[in-house]
């Protein structure tokens, strides 16, 4: 109850700045319905992907990805059910990000045993996107979760003393000509914050989640193929004991900023660039991809630089200065609202991962009115799961909706409609694709980030954004 005076007053502000100035900018929203399920199988897909023979010196090289929606989805699945098991999922994600981020950091940087680099989002629900990848020499190919807030990169391995379900056979260190195992003590040993060491001074490596899941395994360096690329000699977790974790994909491809992920073991090879572009999947059939080299940079992609976190070194922090509904600055969303302070704490990040972008509750909150505000000429319809702002457009092709910008540092991005109105039925309801959040931490979603190319160039240290970056 005590937002509500503070919320008429930011309505009551937005809708008196419309009626006195310019009119409101509107787009056209066609209306889609929910994603149907794919018959995309885990094993449906070529085991190599590859013509011809894998190079180690091509720098640039790209990936289809593939959502989770898509990949053996079962034969009772529903648009329905499966859009509530998505949001299901998200509502963990966020919850673990936003704990993660609220951690404190001790002396040592060590946070409750376990550091952040190696706390992977597998178990939180951050599995939405896959790809295939090989695994040694000669290359096994596997489902691999790549996610954004993650770092560490680790698959199941045989002998399993535990191991969950998975599509494609357990990966065998023992027939790959190119898996090593690292010795304790080792400088990469020693990039894991808590590392243990077992039988003959080898390295081990332990994942801990926040719902008590696990992996536990070898610390070890292989060879990964992507498509005609080979990488060597990337430091991965071979896990022999892996309990309660997602069901199919063979491990985890970190593409966070920590020091064992993806991107900072082999930056270099790639010329520490790469992006990725997640397709609507309500409104086309493209595969999402993955781009590394030079070739993730888009000529047209608009830059805001990235932002650094003193205590956790995963996530891709960027600067949000404001929002606009309908071509009007919001009211009360103002830089401060995102500021990451000297301590780590708030700020805002683009993670994979997250599929609705949750903002602060007070962003949120002037956001959504502002919005209702512009949208008043459409029937509203009741709540909906962790949306608060929907309406009734069963009957309807198309409506006319105000826009909606995210002003980032020196980046300005107008989402299309399809990013920020989503249906949630297959009845013509529709929702405000945003939620609010009481953690300090504000995430950028993957329905926000739909159909841009988003560019993560590490080497100038920024983040870009391409409209229409799919084709």
């Amino acid at each position: 109850m005590a937002g509500k005076p503070v919320s008429v007053a930011i309505f009551l502000s937005f809708f008196l700045s419309i009626s006195f100035s310019a009119p409101l900018q509107y787009q056209t929203f066609v209306l889609t319905s929910l994603p149907q399920p794919q018959t995309i199988s885990w094993a449906s897909q070529l085991e190599s992907q590859v013509i011809g023979t894998p190079s180690e010196s091509e720098t640039d090289f790209s990936l289809n990805l593939h959502h989770v929606d898509n990949l053996s989805p079962s034969s009772i699945s529903t648009p329905e059910s499966l859009f509530e098991l998505r949001l299901r999922r998200d509502g963990v994600r966020v919850e673990a990000l936003s704990t993660l981020a609220a951690a404190p950091a001790n002396v040592s940087g060590k946070r409750h045993g376990f550091s952040s680099s190696v706390i992977s989002g597998l178990a939180h629900g951050s599995g939405e996107y896959f790809t295939r990848l090989g695994v040694g020499t000669p290359a096994k190919y596997v489902y691999m979760v790549l996610d954004t807030g993650s770092d560490v990169v680790w698959i199941q391995c045989s002998p399993c003393r535990k191991c969950y379900t998975q599509s494609d056979p357990v990966f065998d260190p023992k027939k790959s000509k190119t898996f090593s195992g690292v010795a304790c003590g080792s400088p990469l040993c020693r990039r894991l914050d808590s590392p243990g060491c077992g039988s003959q001074r080898k390295c081990l490596y332990q994942v801990s989640y926040g719902d008590g899941s696990f992996t536990v395994g070898d610390f070890s360096t292989e060879t990964l193929t992507f498509r005609r690329r080979r990488v060597k000699n990337i430091a991965l977790g071979c896990g022999h004991d892996n309990e309660g974790l997602f069901v199919g994909a063979g491990g985890l491809l970190g593409l966070g900023r920590g020091k064992l992920s993806f991107p900072t073991q082999a930056g270099r090879r790639f010329g520490r660039k790469f992006s990725y572009c997640l397709v609507d999947r309500s409104a086309s059939s493209k595969p999402s991809s993955l781009l590394f080299g030079e070739s993730a940079v888009s000529r047209k992609a608009v830059f805001t630089p990235l932002l650094t976190n003193p205590k956790l070194d995963t996530f891709y922090y960027v600067g949000l200065n404001g929002m606009s509904v309908g071509g009007v600055r919001v009211p009360g969303i103002t830089a401060s609202l995102f500021k990451l302070d000297a301590s780590g704490n708030g700020g805002v990040i683009v993670d994979s991962g997250t599929s609705v972008t949750r903002l602060n509750r007070p962003a949120y909150v002037a956001l959504r009115d502002a919005f209702r505000a512009g949208a008043s000429n459409l029937k509203r319809g009741p709540d909906f799961s962790l949306f608060d702002t929907c309406f009734d457009l069963s009957g309807k092709t198309e409506v006319k909706v105000p826009t909606v910008v995210m002003h980032f540092s020196g980046a300005d991005v107008s989402l299309p409609a399809s990013n920020y109105l989503i249906p949630v039925d297959s009845n013509g309801k529709f929702c405000f694709a945003f939620a609010g959040t009481m953690s300090g931490l504000s995430i950028i979603g993957n329905i926000q980030q739909q159909g841009f190319r988003v560019v993560f160039d590490l080497a100038s240290n920024r983040v870009g954004f391409t409209a229409n970056g799919c084709a």
